[in-house]
């Protein structure tokens, strides 16, 4: 039974303190992103997705995730923790020596729900596209779900990807771009403009919604149900959402500072007033 609304914010809340903690804890991380896809990752994982009990990395018969903007890690693991991928408990080893919850999700350390490695930017597009075309060739009607940064739409190896993916009607994939406008050294307008994201993906031929308000959950679940109505007619699915970096957190809103800064002790307490714990901390 899928969780009603309020379960779901509540979840967003927890997941919200979980990255603060993380990040804090090493005085390391990215907060900022995490924060923006929190309500995303949430709506994602506990209503949109089709997903089987356990973790098998070839993942038949299920929707499947790819993380391309991995440095987020810290809302990935949060929400693969509270989704029963793995302990909640082992969010404590974020960034640590040895751990399987290292800055980017590695596959080496087999922590279940990591299905690729990330840390060069660009590369998630290719890899959705080719599970995408194994679910096709297995004949399996699951869908693929990635994430991109919008920053990282930069990278030249996506519009290689976004050519493939249309031209081969790569049509059981919904590719979601977090657009939230701004990046590690300022605003992406201000490092490369990239001028209309929906223009440039319709002129490759994919089918595009928006979600403008890409930090409510109902919002969510609305366009990405929109979103999976489109797929298997003939073209991939581009979603671009529309949040803000650092969301739930006032003194990390509006601003493209705390892309990976940890707070200190102060602010960790500040940040957790404005997000008081639902769930149970870790």
């Amino acid at each position: 039974m899928k969780p009603n609304t309020q379960q779901l914010k509540d979840l967003t809340i927890q997941v919200r303190r979980d990255i603060l903690r993380m990040v804090h804890n090493v005085n390391s991380g990215h907060p900022g992103g995490s924060l923006g896809c929190t309500e995303f990752m949430v709506a994602l994982y506990q209503n949109l997705m089709d997903r089987k009990e356990g973790f098998d990395i070839d993942g038949i018969g299920e929707d499947l995730f790819f993380l391309s903007n991995g440095h987020i890690s810290p809302v990935f693991y949060s929400v693969l923790a509270r989704s029963g991928y793995f302990p909640v408990s082992e969010l404590a080893t974020f960034r640590l020596i040895n751990s399987r919850l290292q800055g980017h999700p590695t596959t080496h350390d087999g922590l279940p729900g990591v299905r690729i490695a990330s840390g060069s930017l660009g590369q998630g597009m290719s890899v959705g596209i080719g599970a995408a075309q194994a679910k096709k060739l297995n004949n399996d009607n699951h869908i693929i779900y990635t994430l991109h940064g919008d920053g990282e739409l930069q990278e030249g190896q996506n519009w290689e990807a976004i050519m493939y993916a249309s031209a081969k009607k790569v049509d059981n994939l919904i590719a979601t771009i977090d657009l939230n406008g701004k990046q590690i050294d300022g605003s992406t307008d201000e490092v490369l403009p990239m001028g209309s994201i929906r223009a440039k993906f319709e002129a490759f031929d994919w089918d595009v919604i928006d979600i403008k308000e890409g930090n409510n959950i109902e919002a969510i679940i609305a366009g990405m149900t929109d979103a999976k109505s489109r797929t298997g007619k003939g073209k991939p699915v581009c979603v671009l959402l529309h949040t803000e970096m650092g969301n739930g957190v006032d003194f990390m809103m509006h601003t493209h500072a705390w892309h990976g800064k940890a707070p200190n002790d102060a602010q960790l307490e500040t940040a957790f007033a404005q997000n008081p714990e639902t769930l149970g901390d870790y």
